[in-house]
């Protein structure tokens, strides 16, 4: 299973969550306060467009991390089938 390793990218995927969060705590205010319908599907849009971003960020590392810099030449076709075929099931369990 991957990880993410890189510390840069950890963190700003952390710092997007963290503002999709507070997105997410004004849009339940706006609905309290009673806010226009109009305005509050508005920032549900910039939401889920931030949070899809941080998914496909995710969803990247997990590609990525099938990759196998040690694998031998001869199987590197092999490999690349391999990888694909995990990426292909990846995108069709969470795309």
């Amino acid at each position: 299973m991957a990880t993410i390793k890189d510390q840069t990218h950890k963190r700003d995927l952390i710092l997007r969550l963290k503002r999709v969060e507070g997105q997410l705590r004004g849009i339940q205010a706006m609905i309290d306060s009673g806010a226009d319908c109009e305005a509050v599907t508005q920032q549900l849009s910039a939401s889920r467009r931030a949070l899809d971003k941080a998914f496909f960020n995710v969803l990247a590392c997990a590609i990525q991390g099938t990759y196998d810099p040690a694998q031998p030449g001869a199987n590197a076709k092999a490999s690349v089938d391999k990888r694909l075929e995990h990426a292909a099931q990846l995108l069709a369990k969470f795309g």
